[in-house]
């Protein structure tokens, strides 16, 4: 039996079943039963929570300052300039928490 013709007799079924004043529960298993498994609901995906930290960036080493926040397991989201020093440069990074 196809996909379609599988939904379309659930949704028959489900028709009737209203018509007649039943509950979707009282449904016939079977008819319930000819869903493939494969059209179950997708499992909802987990959600990354990240943990963010500003970092001031010094203009002889900035290389090196990122690459060891890298390192750590960091990733450069921007380069700001720093609201009280618009001389300085402040990294904002974030990693995903465990």
């Amino acid at each position: 039996m196809s996909v379609n013709r599988s939904i379309a007799l659930i949704v028959s079924a489900a028709a009737a079943g209203a018509c007649l004043g039943l509950a979707p529960a009282a449904l016939p298993q079977a008819v319930a039963a000819t869903v493939p498994a494969a059209y179950a609901p997708p499992a909802l995906p987990s959600v990354t929570t990240w943990e963010y930290a500003t970092v001031p960036l010094r203009t002889h080493s900035t290389k090196e300052i990122l690459d060891q926040w890298g390192a750590d397991g960091w990733e450069l989201v921007q380069v700001i300039q720093n609201p009280d020093d618009p001389e300085q440069l402040v990294a904002v990074l974030k990693r995903a928490t465990e």
